[in-house]
């Protein structure tokens, strides 16, 4: 079949004003909106457990449902059932709607349930114990049913108190932060530091109940009239929960000059709650995690191991925390000294590295720290309280985010305190300095110069941290009494890896979301098949070890990958300019959940979830100059100068956030709906432009590919979730799509000049040809893939078309449709899944031809690679492992989402 004839574009007197035509109201079809699709997937849908089980000792979990187009209106109810059809109580809303205001995504919240789970319009089941939200005190109590929180409005007090019944299991939860004004790089002298308390500016309920409720809070941290490190804390309440979840977010907006000694360094930063004690001190209990679901299990007071035996019944109850005898019942011989026994109050874990992990406690303040073992990777869970009540507390990923650090404190007095450090105090402060002095790159021409050497794109003053960010997760439980060794287990387990109930691929494929027919489920049928499948699960896997081996771990590190890797040295590039971080250049994020979204498993979920959790936080700016923009790949994620719209890409944080309904990424997606102001203050290419150009509010000069890809996904985010600024967003969407569809030579005109006011580009008088090979990869085909679906819009969809039809073919073939060729590209096995999509919209099989012809013989993986590692040991390396050197995450991207949509779009018609 030849192809679809290509449409006229339209002309600039036809388009003016245009956005004017579009009255869309989210809730009634629009004459422009596609036709509904079938609602092939709006019948009951089996929601599982990514690594199988239950909740186990969680407090809930949230899981967002696709639906087809038209298959739901937002007023409908949903009901759950186990696999023995007995109602579970849910609690659901919608966070997104297809164009005709029909439901696209609900999510929905559980307080329990094990096994699969079948989702299905209906009545919800209402929970035995409720959650409730109570504003009437100058609090915010939230009632689990069997825990109560006080969360204050004001103050540096976040949670007043956490009460079981009539007892107080915990109180004044607050943040701590320790800041070093100086850092010591040798023994010169004495280390200062301040302490900073999180005072509380807004406070706010976001959701209460029946199932679910969520607070969240917001603040600086404060010592008398400075305010600095913001942060935002979210706690998330379920029914019939004993536990609640933190999820602690601080943005860095500290000063540390490169150089420079003096600084906002921080020395500390934690989470603490005090627990109270009234249980006599044989009574009260230490539980400390280690590797695996190891534990340390002590008591305040010992009786075990003494040179007196109070008896076997009495050392196997203490051990196992439960209420001892009337010491009256014991041998009289340990009954009588018993106040000989040392009391142990303080205990700290601190986990400084991946690798290890000490353990260590004193009686109290002012006496020797006794060493209690060490390992490797500690849990990050512990308990302190007694028979009558106490605190298990767990912070995730605590060895992946070294250092951190549990501490217990005066555990023998009337009132223990818990902290849990994020940034460890004896760690080294968190130096985030610049890693070189500029080499004399002063001006322009000499960091291009630098950048053909290390591929570091530097400018002075570009390499700073103030307004990154980094979002962590804790978990709280308010015990009765002190667990057991089962229950123990399981809530080490929540905190290791957090239950997430999953929607099944075949949901996700057959609701058309994220590019209608982009993935599929994979299929081993045919030998060809098979062999990308295994080259697809082999370039995973060989990651996922490298994070390992390699130790790709840290606070600000974890979740990122390695860009380029050196042959010689037997290790990525990890201090070579911008071949290190990868800071999701070429879009690792798509691969990994288009992986995921085809697959189900687990393994990819948890490697994608930690990559969106940094990307979008450590590599973004979120406040300054630059707030909305990302920064490219480098040996530090804030270091190259090139801030841009395609590190901030929205694209990246979707799946995440319509997968689980995480309120901090639709934060940091909302927050990109006006980065189009950021043109005004940075010009991308500002470093190779040739012609003259200012920043103008009214022309500002954006790409139609990294950069509009950018922005597109914000706003198309922001307008099918609805949010706060839904309509300008559409606004922005239907104008730029018509504008860029009006322009010469529509895609391949490259760019455009942008008016914020009114969100149009305007339209060029000359044709022009300005292709690059990253245009398109960075979330471009996959976000045209979903506006051509949603938006009827003949013009944008021909003109993206023939973008695909054209980057891949001959220059002779580019030359006669736009008078001259689009110059030396590369990256055409990753273009071959334009080719693909452009094949079956337009029916082309020639086009279908050369995408397969692209993907197997042009640039990128060949059939002809190893497809295998190579083990690797001392002396060629720092540890043992294995390396791949042919693997780069440039390729590695591209083969994937290319093996993905082609095996989806034309897994008939391989060769």
């Amino acid at each position: 079949m030849s192809p679809i004839p290509r449409r006229s574009l339209l002309k600039a007197a036809a388009v003016a004003g245009a956005a004017a035509q579009f009255s869309w109201a989210v809730g009634a079809q629009d004459a422009r909106a596609t036709p509904l699709a079938a609602p092939a997937g709006a019948g009951p849908v089996v929601l599982d457990w990514l690594e199988g089980g239950g909740l186990g000792a969680a407090p809930g979990s949230t899981v967002g449902v696709p639906w087809p187009r038209g298959a739901y209106q937002e007023d409908q109810i949903f009901a759950l059932t186990d696999a023995d059809g007995t109602a579970v109580p849910v609690q659901s809303w919608p966070i997104a709607y297809w164009p005709d205001g029909s439901l696209k995504w609900t999510a929905h919240a559980v307080g329990s349930g094990n096994g699969k789970l079948t989702l299905r319009a209906g009545t919800p089941a209402a929970p035995e114990k409720k959650v409730t939200v109570d504003r009437s005190g100058g609090t915010i109590d939230v009632s689990t049913g069997v825990i109560t929180a006080r969360i204050a409005t004001s103050g540096s007090t976040l949670v007043k108190s956490v009460t079981r019944g009539a007892t107080e299991i915990a109180r004044n939860g607050r943040l701590v932060l320790i800041r070093q004004p100086e850092f010591e790089d040798g023994d010169q002298g004495t280390v200062r530091t301040e302490r900073f308390d999180g005072v509380l500016s807004t406070v706010r309920v976001e959701q209460e109940g029946p199932v679910r409720a969520v607070v969240r809070i917001d603040g600086k941290h404060r010592k008398g009239d400075r305010g600095w490190l913001p942060f935002s804390v979210r706690l998330y309440f379920y029914a019939g929960a004993d536990s609640f979840r933190m999820v602690h977010t601080i943005t860095y907006d500290g000063t540390q000059r490169p150089g420079k000694a003096s600084g906002d360094f921080v020395r500390g930063l934690g989470v603490r709650f005090t627990v109270p004690m009234r249980d006599a001190s044989y009574d009260r209990h230490i539980r400390i995690g280690g590797d695996g679901t190891g534990l340390l299990r002590e008591a305040v007071k010992g009786v075990t191991g003494l040179r007196r035996d109070p008896g076997a019944a009495v050392q196997a109850a203490q051990y196992e925390g439960k209420k001892l005898p009337d010491p009256a019942t014991w041998d009289q011989r340990v009954t009588t000294r018993l106040q000989y026994i040392p009391e142990w109050g303080d205990y700290t874990l601190s986990q400084l590295s991946a690798d290890g992990f000490t353990l260590r406690k004193r009686t109290r303040k002012g006496y020797g720290w006794i060493g209690a073992g060490g390992g490797r990777r500690a849990s990050g869970f512990g308990y302190v309280g007694g028979v009558s009540g106490g605190l298990s507390f767990g912070l995730r990923d605590f060895w992946e985010k070294f250092p951190a650090q549990l501490d217990i404190r005066d555990a023998h007095t009337d009132a223990a305190e818990v902290t849990l450090w994020l940034w460890s105090p004896e760690a080294q402060p968190m130096d985030l300095r610049f890693y070189h002095d500029g080499m004399g790159q002063d001006t322009f021409p000499e960091q291009l110069e630098g950048l053909n050497i290390t591929y570091e794109d530097y400018e002075p003053g570009f390499g700073t941290p103030h307004g990154i960010a980094r979002t962590s997760e804790l978990l709280f439980w308010a015990n009765a009494s002190t667990p057991g060794a089962e229950t123990l287990a399981e809530q080490i387990e929540a905190v290791r890896v957090l239950p997430q109930l999953a929607a099944p691929p075949r949901q996700l494929i057959e609701a058309g979301v994220f590019g209608k027919g982009l993935f599929a489920e994979p299929d081993r049928s045919t030998p060809a098949k098979a062999k990308i499948e295994d080259h697809l699960d082999f370039l995973f896997t060989y990651y996922k070890d490298q994070v390992e081996m390699r130790r790709w771990y840290g606070f600000w590190d974890y979740g990122d990958i390695m860009h380029t890797y050196d042959t010689v040295r037997h290790q990525w590039r990890y201090d070579v300019g911008g071949y290190a971080w990868d800071n999701s250049e070429l879009s690792p994020d798509l691969w990994l959940w288009y992986a995921y979204l085809r697959s189900g498993r687990a393994d990819i979920f948890r490697f994608a979830e930690a990559m969106t959790r940094h990307t979008g936080e450590v590599d973004v700016y979120h406040l300054g100059t630059w707030a909305g923009l990302g920064t490219r790949h480098g040996v530090q994620h804030w270091a190259d100068s090139a801030k841009q719209q395609r590190i901030a890409n929205t694209t990246y944080r979707r799946y995440y956030y319509f997968l689980t309904a995480d309120e901090r990424v639709g934060d940091l997606m909302h927050a990109n709906v006006d980065s189009d102001e950021t043109f005004l203050v940075l010009d991308p290419i500002r470093k190779i432009r040739t012609e003259p150009y200012t920043p103008d509010r009214h022309a500002l000069s954006i790409g139609f590919g990294t950069d509009w890809s950018g922005l597109v996904s914000a706003w198309l985010t922001e307008w099918e979730r609805k949010g706060p600024k839904w309509e300008k967003a559409r606004a922005r969407v239907l104008s730029t799509m018509e504008t860029i569809a009006a322009q010469p030579n529509g895609f391949v005109q490259g760019s455009g000049l942008y008016d914020l006011d009114t969100g149009r580009f305007a339209v060029a008088a000359q044709p022009k040809v300005e292709v690059s090979h990253l245009s398109a990869v960075f979330g471009l085909n996959e976000l045209c893939a979903e506006l051509i679906d949603l938006v009827d819009m003949p013009e944008f969809t021909e003109a993206y078309l023939d973008y695909c039809r054209y980057f891949n073919a001959t220059k002779a073939e580019q030359a006669a449709r736009y008078g001259s060729n689009f110059g030396s590209l590369i990256l055409f096995q990753g273009h071959s899944r334009l080719d693909a999509y452009a094949a079956v919209r337009s029916g082309d099989e020639k086009l279908a031809r050369r995408a397969w012809d692209k993907f197997y013989n042009s640039d990128g993986y060949k059939e002809s690679a190893p497809w295998r590692t190579e083990k690797l040991g001392g002396p060629l390396t720092l540890v043992p492992g294995s390396e791949a050197p042919w693997v780069s995450t440039n390729d590695t991207s591209l083969y994937g989402l290319a093996a993905i949509e082609n095996l989806a779009l034309l897994g008939d018609r391989m060769p």
